[in-house]
């Protein structure tokens, strides 16, 4: 069952992992990034290749990465400042859009990662405190729809899997739900919000559910309530997932109730990213759920991992990746 655990980790090499959880997808960050620039891509693609091998022999592991650009750009230490959603969006249009998800696909795929949390599918609101700004495209659902879906597009067209982030949507928004849960009482913010979601959505498109009180969720943030998930009333279909459980936005409530919330919710996945105390806690209360509750989370999981790339061990090539950073380089200059 601790397949349905898509963990962040500590250290940068095979060995620095914790061999016991048998998870079914890992999200390296910054940590594990190591910043040298010729020794870092190699580094990386060494240890997601390890872990491929170590958990990963009977179905591809899914290996993520939270790759946008401008604020939320894990691999800037290697690629330098790169152009924030929105000011794709506005330099370049639904093309621009496309053009950098290609990009970011092909990069991703050299270095062994098969998704990409990406892209923000949020409205713009001109505020900052939130943790959003300029990683979202525009303030008018229609043009979200076009930037997203030209990411997407680019982005899948490299065989890496794209994610549309954070249903219902986050626009209007006061407080980071990094930190605390926000709330919108407005239920037809909510559904402008949610209108991205809905054109971009199908029945294998990873949705990320964000902690955010609306009207219909009570006390309980969306990403631990049915009704705002599975039984969403806007349509919206997908594989859905929490973002991380050990955000601020639902710390309030305890791990067995998160863990059985997610499943109660439809969640095909647990995303717990921080810490290995916080991962471990997780497992431990998805061990006293009822198997009725996730043998068919822990199906759905396995079914798409059946599909997901799995990128050719061995060594990064240093030439195509030299060549691939020149590129977003160039890319970043002409904006």
């Amino acid at each position: 069952m601790n397949q349905l655990l898509w963990i962040g980790f500590n250290g940068q090499d095979p060995e620095d992992v914790p061999t016991d959880l048998v998870p079914g997808g890992i999200i390296p960050f910054s940590r594990n990034i190591d910043p040298d620039p010729e020794r870092g891509p190699l580094r990386l693609k060494a240890l997601i290749d390890g872990l491929q091998a170590r958990w990963g022999t009977e179905l591809p592991l899914a290996v993520a990465l939270d790759q946008e650009g401008g604020a939320v750009s894990r691999l800037r230490p290697w690629v330098g400042e790169t152009p924030s959603f929105r000011a794709i969006w506005e330099g370049g249009g639904a093309q621009g859009c496309e053009t950098w998800g290609r990009l970011w696909g092909e990069g991703l795929g050299l270095l062994g990662f098969n998704v990409d949390f990406a892209p923000v599918a949020d409205l713009w609101d001109g505020f900052e405190g939130t943790g959003m700004g300029n990683r979202c495209a525009s303030r008018e659902p229609g043009e979200v729809v076009r930037a997203a879906g030209a990411f997407l597009h680019g982005l899948e067209s490299t065989g890496i899997r794209g994610c549309l982030k954070h249903f219902p949507g986050l626009g209007g928004t006061q407080v980071d739900s990094h930190k605390a849960l926000p709330g919108l009482d407005n239920e037809a913010q909510v559904r402008r919000n949610a209108a991205p979601f809905l054109a971009l959505s199908n029945e294998d498109r990873l949705v990320m559910v964000a902690h955010l009180r609306t009207p219909a969720t009570g006390a309980l943030p969306a990403s631990l309530h049915r009704g705002s998930v599975l039984e969403n009333p806007y349509g919206v279909r997908g594989r859905f997932l929490p973002d991380d459980l050990e955000m601020g936005g639902c710390t309030d409530w305890s791990w067995e109730d998160r863990v059985q919330l997610c499943l109660e919710t439809g969640h095909e996945w647990l995303l717990v990213c921080q810490t290995e105390a916080g991962v471990r806690a997780c497992a431990a209360a998805l061990a006293t759920q009822a198997e009725s509750l996730w043998r068919p989370a822990l199906e759905r999981a396995r079914a798409m991992r059946k599909n997901l790339r799995v990128p050719e061990p061995g060594p990064l090539d240093l030439g195509t990746w030299k060549a691939w950073v020149a590129r977003v380089n160039r890319a970043s200059g002409a904006l």
